[in-house]
């Protein structure tokens, strides 16, 4: 058995930390998203139009998902923790498993949705991971991020990636899409938060 890389024993330790957080999260994360998710939500799902088809990346215990639902979306929810999709599945909502980093995102959607998921794809994969996801959009699709804003990591049972608005920024837009929107905030953990949402090129 080929012994993983650095960043993915990483990425697969941040997984399986989250698969016994899972239900202390979703305790926490409440019913509804915050209000700065509901702005970047309600943009990315006009852009997808009604109807349009949406790919979440990380849906975690599935709220964001609830939410582009009532705005008339069909998402398809995915998470790399397997016990994130069984609560989801408890209430009947169908998804996914899928890491971002190893598996294809099929397609092509109206938009693709990445909420507090990316940070903890190491540096040295995220052009890779950015450039699926804007293959995997259709012409004049939608991607919608947030990224913890500042320098560095932090490592420990949860990776976690620190990007400064600029360079995310020169990212995206190197994986061939182009910022239409950004906003800062800052989250309840105290950090800064960058959300972006791109277009993919006509």
């Amino acid at each position: 058995m080929t012994k993983p890389t650095e960043s993915l024993a990483k990425n697969l330790q941040t997984i399986a930390s989250y698969e016994d957080y899972a239900e202390q999260y979703n305790t926490i994360v409440g019913e509804l998203p915050n209000a700065n998710g509901i702005e970047g939500l309600r943009r990315v799902a006009a852009i997808a139009g009604a109807g349009g088809h949406i790919l979440e990346i990380g849906s975690g215990p599935g709220r964001d998902a609830d939410f582009l639902e009532t705005l008339g979306a069909q998402i398809r929810r995915t998470d790399a923790t397997q016990r994130f999709l069984d609560l989801q599945a408890a209430r009947g909502k169908k998804g996914d498993l899928l890491n971002v980093i190893t598996d294809d995102l099929g397609g092509p959607y109206d938009a693709v949705v990445a909420l507090c998921v990316l940070i903890h794809v190491a540096r040295d994969q995220i052009d890779q991971v950015l450039a699926k996801i804007t293959q995997s959009l259709r012409p004049g699709g939608a991607f919608l991020v947030s990224m913890r804003d500042g320098h560095g990591e932090k490592n420990g049972d949860y990776h976690t990636i620190y990007w400064t608005k600029d360079d995310f920024a020169a990212r995206i837009e190197s994986a061939g899409m182009s910022i239409v929107w950004d906003k800062f905030n800052i989250g309840g953990d105290g950090d800064g938060w960058n959300t972006f949402l791109a277009v993919k090129p006509s």
